[in-house]
């Protein structure tokens, strides 16, 4: 897979020794197609393993990506504070782009009212200039839930306990782009405190849930033309991501259960079964396979081919009909 990342990033040698192909600099100019251009704005503190996981996922396909690591200027990080002065980018820093694709992570503040996170006024300024600014924005878990109220007005609901665990997903629509190839059935972890509001998100015709567990509630949502696409859990997490959430809280002496459907006989000292990763690594193909497909040659154009597909998309919408693009 070719994808573009700097010299340096622990991910990159990650990410060789899986023998996963990382382009380097010089090749990559040599190709003779434009490559994606994605921003990563990585909200976790756990950066290096977030990243290589969702880098991870973008090495999949066969499309050539650079990537550009985002943070925000609003929080004072506590976590690989070196690492990120030497990789990331503020927003401010990166705001005159345009970008083929970008993905915001999730964050461990969905117990707090949207309002109170200290970086929330900035987010909220990263998600509208996206609005113009990006062809397609992915974003997981909280990312998701900040997007779906900030850009929707969907609401979040606070669950009597923390949703852990790999949960089975049925597909809404089997022929839906986004999720071409999907078994009828797919597994997704999920490590959440919170759930959309399932009624606002039924009733707002730009929003199509792609596929929902009867447990897990929606799992992926997107907006009909694929400029937002919103997804629940986290494909991302690799085979042992659950596990180690786990054993860092029992460990800690906090209230804990066992994640639901991932120890093999609910043995915690058994190594749990990757039942998510094809699924994962299809969902990022197919959502660059549509970014690619869709984007202008020149990044310039970008503001323009999104407002047309808003355009395309609301005037279909107010016929009662549904975007056929894909």
């Amino acid at each position: 897979m070719p994808i573009n990342i700097p010299d340096g990033l622990p991910a990159k040698r990650i990410l060789q020794q899986e023998r996963i192909f990382a382009l380097e600099e010089d090749v990559a100019r040599k190709q003779q197609i434009r490559p994606l251009r994605v921003a990563l704005l990585n909200l976790m503190p756990t950066k290096i393993e977030t990243e290589t996981q969702i880098l991870r996922l973008i090495s999949k396909s066969p499309i050539q990506v650079s990537v550009d690591f985002m943070r925000v200027s609003t929080h004072e990080a506590t976590h690989a504070a070196d690492h990120l002065v030497k990789f990331y980018d503020t927003f401010d820093d990166l705001k005159g782009n345009n970008y083929d694709g970008l993905i915001i992570t999730g964050a461990p503040v969905e117990q707090m009212p949207f309002e109170q996170v200290d970086y929330w006024d900035e987010l909220c300024q990263i998600m509208d200039w996206a609005q113009e600014h990006v062809l397609s924005t992915m974003f997981l878990c909280w990312g998701a839930f900040a997007g779906l109220y900030h850009l929707h007005g969907i609401h979040k609901r606070l669950l009597g306990s923390k949703l852990f665990g790999v949960f089975p997903q049925r597909l809404c629509d089997e022929y839906n782009f986004l999720t071409n190839g999907f078994d009828e059935v797919h597994n997704m972890p999920h490590s959440r405190h919170a759930a959309p509001d399932e009624k606002e998100i039924d009733a707002d015709p730009a929003l199509q849930v792609l596929s929902r567990g009867e447990t897990s509630g929606p799992a992926l949502i997107a907006t009909r033309d694929f400029h937002e696409i919103y997804a629940l859990g986290h494909f991302e997490y690799g085979r042992d991501t659950l596990a180690d959430e786990y054993w860092r809280d029992f460990h800690a002496g906090l209230p804990i259960q066992l994640p639901l459907n991932y120890f093999p006989g609910d043995d915690p000292e058994r190594q749990p079964i990757f039942t998510w990763r094809s699924h994962a690594n299809l969902l990022y193909r197919n959502w660059l396979n549509y970014v690619y497909q869709t984007t202008p040659y020149d990044l310039d154009r970008i503001p323009e081919v999104v407002a047309e597909l808003r355009e395309h998309t609301e005037a279909l919408l107010a016929k009662g009909g549904v975007p056929s693009k894909f």
